[in-house]
């Protein structure tokens, strides 16, 4: 077994393990398989995978037509990224659901009253991120399902209620994460315990901060905490500070936004591409036309990451958030 792999492929690999449907783990086999570097010392690893990845297909295409029951934690993904809420309950992870999406998960004052998984789509600026409401965390069982779900998504939003007790809850979400064996990113290397941890990107939402009058309560709250968190205080009901929220979550999916022009003409700044953060414009080419990225003689950049408007770049030039890119092939 080579001894160089990346983190990512043991992070794809941990999915795997954990993916209960064949599709599941047909997608976390071609993520292991990208993420290996390639030389004689992974040969026969990457074969290993293919054989499985072979298998697993086949297996998939036989059962074609076949009923099966789909688990309700099993949602695609859709928009920029796909964003989980967790929390304990009546923390406020409907009421920002309703709020700030096209759903319509069901809000009440008595506990648990949230049983499945709620999908909805919400705007930052001019692009949709899926946001999934959930069943509140409970000591007595947490669902397999929703467990891999939390271990899927590009971001977890661990809400917190600022009016009941927010250090305790904080505690207990984090202490059934790792218990499950998921920590957020942001606590690595701090946490104490045994065995492989998957380290998912995380951010706390401070809910029920409704206004500036209880900033008194949220500082207070701040030094009670034993580690540093990426806290946003924020109100769902009110919508106080949601907007700062928008923009950690957008920070914290790791994608900007990259618009296309043809020569003489301006860009369609509705409908962004939206990338991962780092992308060169070869890359970036080819996600605008397969062709592109071979194809691909120059181009001329506006934005961040030019010198001065229209400058001409090379394929290696990496883009930034809101560059326009008019491509010449």
């Amino acid at each position: 077994m080579p001894t160089n792999l990346p983190a990512d492929y043991f992070n794809a690999e941990e999915r795997f393990r954990s993916a209960t449907t064949t599709e599941d783990k047909v997608k976390y086999l071609e993520e292991m398989l990208s993420t290996i570097p390639k030389h004689k010392g992974t040969d026969h690893l990457r074969a290993d995978l293919r054989k499985k990845l072979s298998k697993l297909r086949t297996a998939t295409t036989s059962s074609k037509g076949a009923k099966k029951q789909v688990s309700p934690y099993h949602i695609s993904k859709e928009g920029a990224g796909q964003v989980v809420i967790i929390g304990c309950t009546n923390a406020g992870k409907s009421t920002l659901v309703a709020a700030q999406t096209n759903a319509s998960p069901e809000i009440s004052e008595v506990p648990f009253t949230t049983w499945t998984p709620t999908p909805g789509m919400m705007a930052i600026e001019n692009i949709q991120v899926q946001l999934i409401d959930t069943p509140p965390f409970s000591e007595e069982y947490i669902d397999p399902e929703f467990l891999n779900l939390i271990r899927r998504v590009d971001l977890v939003l661990i809400m917190i209620d600022l009016h009941a007790n927010p250090v305790q809850e904080l505690e207990f979400v984090l202490g059934k994460l790792v218990e499950n064996r998921i920590a957020p990113q942001y606590l690595q290397g701090k946490v104490k315990t045994e065995g492989f941890l998957l380290y998912v990107p995380c951010l706390v939402l401070v809910n029920k901060y409704d206004s500036e009058e209880f900033e008194e309560h949220y500082e207070i709250f701040q030094q009670l905490l034993e580690e540093e968190h990426p806290l946003v205080p924020a109100s769902a009901q009110t919508g106080y500070n949601l907007e700062a929220l928008k923009k950690a979550i957008f920070e914290k999916l790791g994608v900007i936004r990259v618009y296309s022009k043809a020569p003489g003409k301006e860009p369609d700044k509705t409908a962004p591409f939206v990338v991962e953060e780092g992308i060169r414009l070869a890359e970036f080419a080819g996600k605008v036309h397969k062709d592109f990225q071979e194809n691909l003689k120059s181009a001329k950049i506006w934005g961040t990451s030019a010198e001065f408007p229209g400058q001409m770049v090379s394929r290696d030039h990496v883009l930034e958030d809101e560059d326009v890119v008019e491509l010449q092939v």
